[in-house]
């Protein structure tokens, strides 16, 4: 496999690297933690000129065409950063699952609109008891006329508090844990019915538990075809893994740098700990599990946009079960080899730390997927 990135891709990564350290800065991501809006919108505006937003989406609805490997580049550097802006909630999973689902349109009216910065959207999948079941899902559209009524409850919805509409998963047709029956319905986030509970996550992300009452939507606001949105909906979280594995990389990256860089000024018996050879053997371990888990986002990029569904769920639950082990890891040490100042608000590590914990837990921990990967070889042999 050839892990070199292209020219164009190259460039889009320095540039990237040059923004989220110039403009970026921790005292700056601090300040739109602060504020509790989740997003800066000059900063979004910034990523819209970038083409940041409408990187994977088809050239013909103001995009640039690109795919999984691109948002690979962009994920690993807003993992570098630790960017809290909603661009895996709007971008990846609700644009994805419109690119790829909805009808014309659909993509004429929204894609456009996210590509420019416009619009924001949040995916509402994910219900109380699901655990990191997809099928999972209690939240009921009923038929009504050219309309469908939505009654539910969704947890977890990543910005939805910042979103303009919310993508929703509803059962239309059988039993809670069926994979059939599921449709999709896009729901304007202020509509009648609709009640978004917002807050912060501690990672500084920006997060909302939404209950739908009887909210009354058009049957044009369908997404794909009824009943059968579940493989839809299955492919927009593999793509959100692989964007989160790639954020992880940048993440452990920035620990490392940061964590180096402390060994080397910190002294102790009046030389630095940086010449403990111990901790040096530490450092190394470290390096050695980011790189592990660069390879496995790589894949894992490579993989996301495939139709095919049990090698590309294979390479993703790989990459989550070895990136999530990385993390901890890589987190953990992070935070011992800084001591006591390593959970500090003060120190970016306690941040890095944060998300790095939070991000193995979304769309299934690293136990989860391995759990995964073990049934997928059962079968195989079986």
């Amino acid at each position: 496999m050839n892990f070199d990135l292209t020219e164009e891709q190259q460039m889009l990564n320095d540039s990237l690297r040059r923004f989220v350290t110039n403009e970026y800065g921790f005292e700056k991501r601090g300040q739109i933690i602060g504020s509790g809006a989740g997003i800066d919108r000059a900063i979004w505006a910034n990523f819209a000129e970038m083409g940041l937003l409408g990187f994977t989406f088809p050239e013909d609805y103001d995009g640039l065409g690109g795919n999984a490997i691109d948002t690979m580049v962009v994920m690993e550097n807003f993992g570098r950063g630790l960017v809290v802006e909603p661009y895996l909630a709007t971008v990846v999973l609700a644009g994805g699952l419109i690119r790829d689902a909805g009808n014309d349109a659909q993509k004429a009216d929204i894609l456009p609109g996210i590509a420019s910065g416009e619009r924001l959207l949040a995916l509402a999948h994910y219900e109380p008891g699901a655990r990191y079941h997809l099928s999972h899902v209690q939240t009921i559209a009923h038929k009504d006329g050219d309309h469908f009524l939505i009654s539910g409850q969704k947890t977890a919805v990543l910005h939805g508090g910042q979103a303009n509409q919310l993508i929703v998963s509803a059962r239309t047709s059988g039993a809670v844990n069926d994979e059939s029956g599921l449709s999709l319905f896009l729901v304007d986030r202020r509509a009648k019915g609709v009640k978004v509970d917002e807050f912060a996550t501690h990672d500084g992300h920006r997060t909302a538990e939404v209950n739908f009452s009887n909210v009354r939507v058009s049957a044009d606001n369908l997404i794909g075809t009824i009943d059968d949105a579940y493989p839809v909906i299955e492919k927009a979280v593999d793509l959100g893994i692989a964007a989160l594995c790639s954020e992880a990389v940048g993440a452990m990256e920035a620990m490392n740098a940061g964590t180096l860089e402390y060994i080397k000024t910190r002294k102790q018996f009046g030389v630095p700990i940086g010449k403990f050879q111990v901790l040096q053997h530490r450092m190394a371990d470290m390096f050695i599990q980011t790189e592990q888990a660069r390879t496995m986002a790589i894949l894992a990029a490579s993989e996301a946009d495939s139709d095919d569904r049990a090698s590309r769920r294979e390479a993703i639950s790989m990459a989550k079960t070895l990136v999530g082990q990385a993390a901890r890891y890589v987190g953990q040490e992070g935070v011992q080899l800084h001591g006591g100042m390593g959970v500090t608000d003060e120190m970016f590590t306690a941040h890095l730390f944060k998300r790095l914990t939070l991000i193995n837990l979304m769309f299934g921990d690293a136990d989860h997927h391995l759990a995964q990967v073990s049934d997928a070889l059962l079968a195989i042999t079986a």
